[in-house]
């Protein structure tokens, strides 16, 4: 099915429309179109619908071959479930008679033997308004761009529509996505997160799906999966577009059942999860390479959220800047001149750039409380203070940090020395490199990108 032919699926009745970029609600109306009742319509917004002779019911029919209670549909999050309630005369769609049919664009059916029923989307853009506040969840932000990606994610979260969130590497996506979670009625469920390109191609397929005890070499224990641990929760798949083709139509089919089957297992496991996935990757080019399923596409990007670089965002940066410096120390303010030039730099590593920088600010000042614009921002500085910190705060510093803050500080230090010497001690080969550390290649790349290295090969 190419894209031009494609009804979207709408996901919690939230959708992105294709064509204009728009935040549009979609909801299903049905119109008596042959039959004694003809012209007679109702609107199918929540909830469970019954059609039929008796006046009990929601609509009611005068068309005395239909039953009494003939007809029950229901409005769920991808579209209509219609069920025959075991009529004399039955329900038709097309020549076949139905028990039951799941339809999410339009549809026509014949009740008894003269009423003929179309149900039809009606789709409306959704109002967004001025998104009040600098911040949704932990993401940061007061510029034109950043409010409205904001006010649209503030209707998107308390539904359970599948967001796609597109952007560079370093523009926040994961901030975001928890934060769509936490405002969400999931938040007391769990958050998972599943790094795509950075689970070996041999065992993503366990840590995705689980596996039963016995199922390959190595499986000595019943695994639950990644999937099944975000049950009733939220599962975010990073950099999705990493995902390899032979992985793709097991995802397809947990995003269209909401179910999944452990590796040597028969029986599928229904999971109650919302998905959420990023990625920096253009999936539309990929799809035209043939690297990338275009069914899956659709099924991600119900809601298509992209996350602007920095470098777009100049009126956002001093903000973020602030936050940082608050967040890893207390009470610590820059200095007008170093946040003007801050402004002026060109943020190639985005948000997690302008993180590190001011982690280094902390690391350079002197004796007069602040660090020189030139000292933090020149590349020579910025290798003298990875080299003598290796961008890992003091321990003194991570005490007035949150324990994951500093973690994640250090993880990221050790991360940038570990890949530095490892393609230096392999002459920048990442097989080689990937192969020696037990990684998947694909990982090494997106870490070569992640810290901006420069891979030397002589």
């Amino acid at each position: 099915m190419s894209s031009s032919e494609y009804t979207p699926l709408v996901d919690g009745h939230l959708y992105t429309n294709a064509a204009t970029g728009v935040l549009t609600e979609r909801r299903f109306k049905l119109t008596v179109k042959d039959g004694p009742d003809k012209g007679t319509s109702r609107i199918l917004e929540h909830g469970t619908l019954l059609v039929g002779q008796h006046r009990n019911n929601d609509l009611v029919l005068t068309d005395d071959t239909i039953s009494r209670y003939h007809l029950e549909i229901q409005v769920r999050k991808t579209g209509l479930f219609i069920k025959d309630l075991d009529t004399t005369n039955g329900t038709f769609y097309g020549e076949a008679k139905v028990g039951t049919l799941e339809v999410s664009s339009a549809a026509q059916l014949r009740l008894g033997k003269h009423t003929r029923i179309e149900i039809a989307p009606v789709d409306t853009s959704v109002a967004l308004g001025t998104f009040q506040g600098d911040g949704f969840g932990k993401a940061v932000g007061s510029s034109d761009a950043m409010k409205a990606l904001f006010a649209m994610l503030a209707k998107v979260a308390p539904t359970d529509a599948t967001v796609l969130l597109e952007g560079e590497t370093g523009t926040g996506k994961e901030v975001v996505s928890e934060a769509i979670h936490q405002q969400s009625n999931r938040a007391d469920g769990p958050f998972v997160v599943v790094d795509c390109g950075a689970i070996p191609e041999n065992l993503i397929g366990s840590e995705l799906f689980g596996h039963r005890k016995g199922a390959f070499t190595g499986a000595t224990n019943d695994k639950e999966g990644l999937i099944k641990a975000a049950d009733g929760g939220t599962l975010f798949l990073d950099e999705i577009g990493e995902l390899s083709l032979e992985l793709q139509p097991q995802l397809l089919r947990v995003l269209e059942k909401r179910e999944i089957r452990h590796i040597g297992d028969t029986k599928s496991q229904s999971v109650d999860i919302r998905v959420i996935a990023a990625t920096n990757r253009n999936l539309l080019e990929m799809i035209k390479e043939g690297t990338f399923r275009e069914d899956l596409y659709y099924r991600l990007a119900v809601v298509r959220a992209f996350l602007p670089p920095l470098r777009e965002r100049g009126d956002d940066i001093a903000l973020l800047a602030m936050r940082f410096a608050d967040n890893f120390t207390s009470g610590y303010t820059l200095s007008p001149t170093l946040l003007e030039a801050l402004k002026k730099h060109r943020w190639d590593g985005n948000v997690r750039e302008l993180r590190n920088v001011v982690e280094r600010a902390l690391s350079l000042r002197g004796i007069d409380g602040h660090a020189s614009a030139t000292d933090i921002l020149s590349p020579v500085s910025h290798r003298k203070a990875e080299a003598s910190t290796s961008t890992a705060p003091a321990h003194a510093e991570m005490l007035d940090m949150p324990f994951k803050e500093a973690k994640g500080l250090l993880v990221e230090a050790f991360e940038r020395d570990y890949l530095e010497q490892l393609l230096s001690k392999h002459r920048g080969n990442i097989s080689q490199a990937a192969n020696e550390a037990g990684i998947d290649r694909n990982y090494i790349h997106r870490l070569v990108k992640k810290y901006g290295l420069t891979i030397d090969r002589s």
